[in-house]
């Protein structure tokens, strides 16, 4: 397995996701603990948007696939705070498990150099309103 100098599988092979998963799950823990609130104000919602277990669970699902949406996840409080949001907010998935206790889903983007879009997916919470980082994955071709 090859890593890069961030610790992280540039492969595609099943061990490289397996360890892209572990570095997302280590990143938000650490995250975690420098940001004990667990949210950070975005500029173009004008709101708060949270970091829960649904938004590490997804995350971890998708961005472990490639590799530079693993990279991506390094750049989580810049994301959050500058991505700006991509046209309306969309009904969620009650079919979905993840998508359930949200009524909107909000597609966020953000260009970083090097990296290209970054798509931020933002949950509105069913009843409180509340933003919650659903997804963080880096487009393709961008």
């Amino acid at each position: 397995m090859v890593l890069d100098e961030n610790g992280i599988a540039l492969g595609d092979e099943k061990e490289d996701k397996k360890q892209r998963k572990q570095f997302i799950k280590d990143f938000y823990q650490h995250w975690e603990i420098i940001n004990p609130t667990k949210k950070v104000f975005n500029k173009s919602l004008h709101d708060f948007i949270n970091v829960k277990y649904v938004s590490v669970d997804e995350t971890l699902g998708h961005a472990s696939h490639r590799y530079i949406s693993t990279l991506s996840v390094m750049f989580l409080s810049e994301i959050l705070e500058k991505a700006e949001q991509k046209g309306s907010p969309k009904n969620a998935n009650p079919e979905r498990k993840n998508q359930k206790g949200f009524e909107k889903i909000i597609n966020m983007e953000y260009r970083k150099e090097a990296l290209g879009i970054i798509k931020l997916t933002v949950g509105v919470k069913r009843g409180t309103k509340e933003k919650i980082q659903y997804c963080i994955t880096t487009k393709e071709n961008s």
